[in-house]
């Protein structure tokens, strides 16, 4: 599954430090701690008419990450919502559209992994794109042979830029013909796939793994919430790939893909045993939330 290009973003302005360049005109120097070594924080948002969903929890976590990693100068949420705004007024964008929002540590005075090369402050990055959820209504998944990062390694709570791990994962599901790679932790205990959170049902049962070694996704949190509100049953718990491979229904979520579901895994079909479509239901209280919830656009 590749994405679909839409023309719209041809003619896309990129917020980079206060001030918004032409897509091919949006450069960040090549002392940038981005470049240098992946040293950076980001979050992804969706816009849904009008309003820009879970701003707030998403700037908390980059806030969060940026204090974890020890970025000094942050700016503060104000700021980048500030910003936020002003991309999405110059791009016409009120809808179908999903942001991508970095903060790199910053421009250096000459190359090194020192953070004290860093005195210029962080770079902040605003890419806005013409994107519909991103996924089919059915996906496969294919185990990867890559290990998810335990918190002995690389903290899954900080949402770094440093994604080789995901993307070697990626990579593999691509060779296989799947639609993403689904990694375990050290433990061989599913973890993620290597973009979205997981999620199966057992027997009218919502599970999912701990967030140990995977990212604590936004829209992971949204749904944990949605089926204890509307009673159902939903459990973290250590999972193996057999309890997957036998469930009734498989999901992936995250902001890009929204809800998605699993039709096989590692040639395994998830066959439904179930009289109701539970994963239609959770959907439909999903989709409820973003056509109310989120920040109103002040334009």
């Amino acid at each position: 599954m590749l994405q679909q290009y839409d023309p719209r973003n041809e003619h896309l302005l990129i917020y980079i430090d206060g001030a918004l360049y032409p897509r091919e005109e949006a450069k960040i120097s090549v002392f940038d701690s981005a470049v240098q070594g992946g040293d950076a924080v980001w979050e992804g948002l969706r816009v849904y008419d009008g309003r820009i969903f879970s701003l707030d929890e998403h700037l908390e976590r980059l806030q969060n990450s940026a204090h974890a990693m020890a970025f000094r100068q942050v700016p503060s949420n104000e700021e980048i919502k500030a910003a936020l705004f002003k991309t999405l007024k110059a791009n016409g964008m009120r809808d179908e559209t999903h942001i991508r929002l970095t903060l790199t540590r910053g421009k250096k005075i000459t190359s090194g992994m020192d953070p004290r090369l860093n005195p210029f402050g962080p770079t902040l990055i605003i890419v806005a794109e013409w994107k519909p959820p991103v996924y089919p209504p059915e996906i496969t998944l294919v185990t990867s042979s890559v290990r998810r990062n335990s918190a002995m390694s690389l903290d899954s709570k900080i949402h770094h830029n440093n994604l080789i791990n995901n993307i070697l994962a990626k990579i593999e599901a691509n060779h296989a013909g799947a639609d993403a790679g689904l990694m375990l932790d050290k433990d061989g205990f599913v973890s993620e796939a290597n973009g979205v959170n997981v999620f199966c049902i057992r027997k009218g049962v919502v599970y999912t793994p701990h967030a140990d070694s995977c990212l604590p996704g936004i829209t992971r949190q949204h749904v944990i919430n949605l089926c204890r509100e509307q009673g159902i049953p939903i459990v973290e718990k250590n999972l193996s790939l057999t309890e997957f491979y036998t469930a009734d229904q498989v999901f992936t979520t995250g902001t890009m893909g929204e809800l998605t579901k699993v039709a096989e895994i590692d040639g395994r079909a998830i066959r439904s045993r179930m009289v109701e479509d539970l994963l239609e239901q959770i959907k439909g209280y999903f989709r409820a939330m973003t056509q109310s919830g989120g920040e109103p656009l002040p334009f």
